[in-house]
């Protein structure tokens, strides 16, 4: 009888879904609650269902979650295989890991894992790009665009009624003479094309945003830690620029950096004031990286153009919430990465592509 495959995976919300598509042990209570989270778009049971028919070399399996790098090198003694987002793979856990097939960065870039030492080793290195990073991107564009063109403000505001409510009172123009293109007389719309894009953190999401805004005509700026090389900025179209610089010149600011202590609060209210006045920011990443109450200080103090949040500094929301009371504020219910069809699709092709790799 072929032996049960073990799967070290790393502790993350998200990968918690090798245990629910792999284990048959896995803890009713945590079954149930994903079976939940994805009930307004699909039947957890058929999909499982589907999929474990598919991978039946890697079904079932055990799954053990581990937290610490501590705790991936005492598992992976017996590991047929593992998945992380932060932990490493290297030499010193490949060697704690004889029975290992494959290892699986949750995401593009397999920077945990060192490629060189999986191939001396034969483990196949997997990695995907998660359908959630563009929903991402594409969601931040979104919201972009809603401030631009203030869809936020207009969308419905058809009627002359309907534009006096928010204190637009028709005129026309003299359709003698002039063109009629926007009759409301909307002043302070935008466009993308042209403008600076000022992104603080180019990882994964950081790069499928960048894309898009060159894609638009954008100029791109970013800053973080570690500057790419060269060749790789001129192929992304993207320029290295420090933060004071990046903030003095971007017309939309759009931090995408991961939560912790050392992002908590990085813009606050010296980081604001060195903002170009009017510029916007996009907020897709976390929220805490902004310091709420130097954020409400500079849209109440009209430097800001505007501000869009998702996710929240708490959801819900209280409906007393200062930035629900500020025009020129978009907060949405966490939808970037949505829809939840996004991690089951990504999830089918972690397991399809774990069970290729065990099956070698």
């Amino acid at each position: 009888m072929p032996e049960t495959p073990l799967l070290v995976v790393e502790e993350d919300r998200f990968l918690r879904m090798l245990q629910v598509v792999l284990d048959p042990d896995i803890p009713a209570e945590r079954y149930a609650a994903f079976k939940d989270f994805f009930a307004h778009e699909a039947d957890l049971d058929d999909y499982c269902a589907r999929v474990r028919a598919t991978v039946p070399g890697l079904f079932p399996a055990r799954v053990q979650m581990v937290e610490t790098q501590e705790e991936l090198r005492a598992a992976l003694p017996e590991a047929h295989g593992v998945a992380v987002e932060a932990l490493t793979v290297g030499r010193e856990e490949l060697a704690a890991a004889p029975k290992l097939k494959f290892a699986q960065k949750y995401g593009l870039a397999p920077a945990p894992i060192d490629t060189a030492a999986c191939a001396e080793r034969g483990v196949a290195v997997l990695t995907i790009r998660r359908r959630a990073n563009i929903a991402c991107a594409e969601h931040a564009l979104a919201l972009m665009l809603t401030q631009a063109r203030k869809f936020d403000r207009f969308i419905g505001r058809v009627t002359v009624n309907r534009l006096a409510e928010i204190g637009h009172h028709y005129k026309p123009f003299d359709r003698r003479h002039t063109p009629y293109s926007n009759w409301g007389r909307v002043g302070g719309i935008r466009m993308l094309h042209g403008a600076t894009l000022g992104l603080i953190g180019l990882g994964e999401i950081g790069r499928e945003i960048a894309s898009r805004a060159v894609a638009f005509g954008m100029r791109v700026l970013y800053f973080q830690r570690r500057r790419l090389p060269e060749d790789e900025e001129k192929a992304r179209d993207v320029t290295y620029a420090p933060l004071d610089t990046l903030l003095a010149e971007a017309d939309w600011m759009v931090p995408q950096l991961p939560e912790g202590p050392a992002t908590r609060h990085l813009i606050g209210a010296p980081q604001l004031a060195r903002l170009k006045p009017g510029a916007f920011i996009v907020n897709v990443s976390r929220p805490d990286v902004i310091e709420r109450a130097a954020l409400i200080d500079a849209l109440r103090s009209g430097r800001l153009g505007g501000f869009a949040l998702d996710p929240l500094y708490q959801a819900p929301t209280p409906d007393d919430d200062e930035l629900l009371q500020l025009k020129n504020v978009i907060m949405v219910p966490h939808l970037a990465g949505a829809p939840r069809l996004n991690a089951l699709a990504d999830f089918e092709e972690i397991v399809t592509g774990m069970a290729r790799a065990l099956a070698r």
